[in-house]
């Protein structure tokens, strides 16, 4: 029997590299036309498309902290993205909070279910 790592079957919650937002251009498509909803620990933006995989963004800004900071938050995001990833094609963009460093996984785990479960909002055509 092989053990090594490469025997094993590729597990089916991973977070493939076509289920990135990596464009500038898409995430203003999704901060423009999606609909944002908002967190005590995260905001977070959604957009619909017509096919495709969920794409995940995170835009973890310098005002969270430093780059430990930032790439531990981008890392909590992902895992939670990957656990409860949604099965239509949709854009998901997380801006993570500062607050999400102190928080518990599973306060996180809460708010970002809740926020993926909002139904959208239609904003006004004037804003």
């Amino acid at each position: 029997m092989n053990s090594s790592p490469k025997s094993q079957a590729p597990s089916p919650n991973r977070f493939f590299a076509g289920e990135h937002v990596r464009k500038r251009a898409d995430f203003e498509l999704i901060y423009k036309t999606g609909f944002k909803r908002s967190g005590r620990l995260m905001t977070m933006f959604t957009m619909a498309r017509e096919v495709g995989p969920a794409r995940l963004g995170i835009a973890a800004t310098r005002k969270m902290g430093a780059a430990v900071e930032r790439n531990r938050a981008k890392r909590l995001v992902r895992e939670l993205f990957r656990h409860h990833k949604p099965a239509a094609a949709v854009d998901v963009v997380v801006v993570p909070r500062r607050e999400m460093l102190d928080a518990s996984y599973d306060r996180i785990e809460a708010e970002f279910c809740a926020l993926m479960a909002k139904k959208p909002v239609m904003r006004s055509s004037n804003v």
